[in-house]
């Protein structure tokens, strides 16, 4: 063997020991552990889930639920407050580690991201004046206009039922349109009427039909997190059984939002 045979031999061993140094994949929930803190991505600007107080606390139901997962993983919440546009690119550049922020679970998304156990079940409402007795069902939705956010999924549904879509910015516009008499209805989630009822106990608003579908918000995790997943997914579903996630629910919706009905 010459000497060239033996400098190559000796510069492929700390090469190959380097290789073998970075192969190791990072583990996020030990990661969180170390640190003392997971960081959450949130809103901070859509109430009653997460927003700022009167004092500019960042407060919420989905803000409270992620501050005791926290605590059952044995660390603090760091939050991070993003527009809704761009939440789930943040998840993907990692610069967070989880999104509690009522992010739907579809199937969709369930293709490329992980999704804790759901702490949010809702139903698709339509809420008409309370004298409004026309309105019992979602196909009674035909040839009627409703007040929505045009591109939304429930805007879908009163196409879907041959209802007419009257064009409004957000939930609080649509409800003025059916109190002032100029729509007939407008369809949304159950939480949205019930935060908008806990708010405004005496408008003049009822719910004249509920979807028999439960939809469902949950934490979302990256693919690869499967430890951090199995973490949240355990902490939630022992808030649930402890009575935490009720205890949060109620003081937002004066009702258990946290499990299905």
């Amino acid at each position: 063997m010459n000497l060239k045979t033996i400098l190559a031999g000796l510069l492929i061993v700390p090469v190959l020991a380097g290789c073998g140094s970075t192969s190791k994949t990072s583990d996020t929930l030990e990661s969180i552990q170390s640190k003392g803190y997971i960081t959450v991505a949130t809103e901070g600007t859509y109430s009653p889930f997460s927003y700022h107080n009167d004092k500019d606390k960042l407060v919420g139901y989905d803000v409270e639920v992620a501050r005791a997962v926290a605590k059952k993983l044995g660390v603090k919440a760091k939050f991070v407050e993003t527009k809704w546009d761009g939440i789930v690119a943040g998840l993907d550049a990692k610069k967070y580690d989880v999104i509690f922020n009522q992010v739907g679970v579809t199937p969709e998304r369930q293709k490329k991201y992980l999704f804790g156990e759901p702490y949010t079940y809702t139903y698709a409402t339509i809420i008409t004046r309370k004298d409004n007795n026309s309105i019992k069902s979602f196909g009674d939705l035909k040839g009627k206009k409703s007040s929505q956010t045009t591109n939304s999924n429930w805007a879908d549904i009163v196409r879907q039922n041959d209802g007419e879509v009257v064009g409004t910015e957000g939930f609080n516009q649509s409800i003025e349109l059916v109190l002032q008499g100029r729509v007939d209805a407008t369809v949304n989630d159950s939480v949205a009427y019930l935060d908008y009822k806990n708010n405004k106990p005496d408008a003049d608003v009822k719910i004249a039909a509920q979807g028999d579908d439960v939809l469902k918000s949950a934490p979302l995790i990256r693919k690869s997190d499967k430890t951090l997943q199995k973490a949240i997914t355990k902490a939630i579903k022992e808030l649930k059984s402890e009575g935490k996630l009720k205890e949060i629910s109620s003081k937002y919706f004066k009702e258990d939002v946290s499990q299905p009905k």
